[in-house]
C-alpha cells in the first residue's frame, strides 16, 4: 500500500543515503569488506530505502523515472531473505556508484513536493 505521505518516505530515503555516506566516510572496498559495524550499518541503512521506496509505490516512478525503483526495492528482499549470501563487494559498488544518483534524483522529487504542498509547482 502506497504512504499517504511521500514527503516522509523520500525524506527516509535521503536520511539514510546520509548514514550510509557517514558509515562509508574515508573508506575503501578493503577498509569497507573488513569493518563489520559499517557493513552492518549500511545494510540497514540500505533496508530501510528499500522499504521507504516500496512505500512510496509508482509516485516514485513519477516523480523520479530514471531511477531503477524495482532493483531498489528488491535489495531489501535480497538483505532479508538472501543475508547469508550478501556480496559484500556488490553492497560497496551501490554505495559508491548507485547512492548518488539515488539522492539526487530524490532530492530533486522532495523539491517538487513541497513546491506542490505550497501551492505553486514550476
Amino acid at each position: 500500500m502506497p504512504s499517504d505521505d511521500p514527503i516522509q518516505r523520500f525524506q527516509d530515503i535521503l536520511d539514510n543515503i546520509a548514514c550510509i555516506e557517514e558509515f562509508t566516510a574515508g573508506m575503501d572496498l578493503d577498509a569497507f569488506s573488513r569493518n563489520n559495524q559499517a557493513l552492518y550499518a549500511v545494510k540497514h541503512a540500505m533496508l530501510i530505502i528499500s522499504e521507504a521506496a516500496k512505500k512510496l509505490g509508482g509516485i516514485a516512478e513519477d516523480l523520479c523515472p530514471h531511477i531503477p525503483w524495482p532493483q531498489v526495492r528488491a535489495i531489501g528482499n535480497h538483505l532479508r531473505h538472501g543475508y547469508d549470501r550478501v556480496d559484500v563487494i556488490r553492497i560497496w559498488l551501490v554505495t559508491q556508484n548507485e547512492i548518488l544518483p539515488l539522492k539526487a534524483a530524490v532530492d530533486g522529487a522532495l523539491k517538487r513536493l513541497w513546491e506542490l504542498e505550497d501551492g505553486h509547482l514550476t
